[in-house]
């Protein structure tokens, strides 16, 4: 089956310099899970909270499912990710010693089970957002200039 993207946090790269990316599983209910099969997700206001030695994800927002009746449930709930108590161990060193934050990359389907990548990164300062954006432009304009001039 493979892997099947939902929905990705582009803004995620623009705010954080992303270090390492881990691998969770989360929570859902059956409503939750018909309503991310059919992309109705995002991600791009949420982010990653360590609670007693649990790790959980605030303002993911999972439309409610359409045909869904009494079992809909908040859309931007609370849901608890899945990882192992060693990861959520070391996550919680890095955040705390280093200052580093916990974000949501991306939410994707795994063989059928609904996998969220989260980043650990720093913050960036407008000066380093600025940087790349100049970076990314100058990556593209070296793009077109190669197409145009190999014709």
């Amino acid at each position: 089956m493979g892997i099947k993207i939902i929905a990705t946090n582009k803004k995620a790269y623009h705010e954080y310099f992303i270090d390492e990316v881990y691998e969770a599983g989360i929570v859902l209910t059956g409503t939750e899970v018909k309503s991310l099969r059919l992309g109705m997700v995002n991600i791009k206001e949420s982010f990653c909270r360590i609670k007693n030695g649990e790790m959980f994800i605030n303002n993911m927002n999972i439309s409610p499912y359409e045909f869904g009746n009494r079992e809909n449930v908040d859309p931007t709930r609370v849901r608890k990710l899945l990882l192992h108590k060693e990861e959520i161990e070391k996550l919680t060193k890095k955040v705390d010693e280093r200052g580093l934050s916990l974000v949501p990359t991306k939410i994707y389907f795994k063989d059928s089970n609904a996998k969220l990548e989260i980043g650990v990164g720093r913050g960036k300062k407008l000066h380093d957002k600025r940087e790349t954006l100049k970076r990314k432009q100058h990556d593209r304009e070296t793009a077109r200039a190669i197409r145009d001039h190999s014709r």
